[in-house]
Parts: structure tokens; C-alpha cells; sequence
């Protein structure tokens, strides 16, 4: 299994333009191997607030045949040359093999 999580931090009070943009409708939600795609919000009280996206895959190879798939390369075309929204602080992207799962 492979997990990629994508961290959005936001000015406070703009998480919920994050939530909607990764809960609509989208191409990768009938890619083959997809397990699920996880949105989830940490609202610190602090200056900010954290959006994660984790996106699990049963393979690898599941992932790289996303990355490669026409509909995902067009959808980074589309976007190219696009000001990233003011109220984005940070986004950072990582990605984890999964060894073991224990279950409760």
C-alpha cells in the first residue's frame, strides 16, 4: 500500500475553500487502485489552520499509473501558470510505503 498526503496550511478561516476544492467530483476517485482519499482538518488555535489529504493506493504501481494517466498529466497542464490562492501559507506533499498495519 502506498499513502501520499498533502499538507495545505491556510490563513484562519480558509480551510473550508481547501475541504471543497479536494471533496468535489474528480478523475482520480474511479482511478483502479484507489482505496480512499481522506480530507481532514486540524484547526489549531493559532494564526492558522492545516488541511490534510491522504490519498491511499494499494500499490505503488496503482500511484505511478495515476501520475501517468492522461487525465491527471492535463489536469496539471490546465493549471500550470495559475497564482496559487493568497490565503495559501504552505503546501507540502510526501509520500509513505506502508510496512505493517496492525488492526484494532
Amino acid at each position: 500500500m502506498l499513502i501520499q498526503t498533502r499538507t495545505i496550511v491556510v490563513e484562519k478561516g480558509n480551510a473550508d475553500q481547501v475541504v471543497d476544492r479536494f471533496t468535489q467530483k474528480s478523475p482520480i476517485d474511479s482511478m483502479e487502485g484507489l482505496l480512499d482519499k481522506t480530507v481532514m482538518v486540524n484547526k489549531r488555535k493559532q494564526d492558522h489552520e492545516e488541511v490534510v489529504v491522504m490519498i491511499r493506493w494499494e500499490s505503488i504501481e496503482a500511484w505511478k499509473n495515476w501520475e501517468k494517466s492522461d487525465v491527471h498529466i492535463q489536469g496539471h497542464r490546465e493549471n500550470k501558470g495559475k497564482p496559487t490562492p493568497e490565503y495559501v501559507i504552505s503546501s507540502t506533499v510526501n509520500m509513505y510505503e506502508v510496512k505493517a498495519v496492525t488492526k484494532g
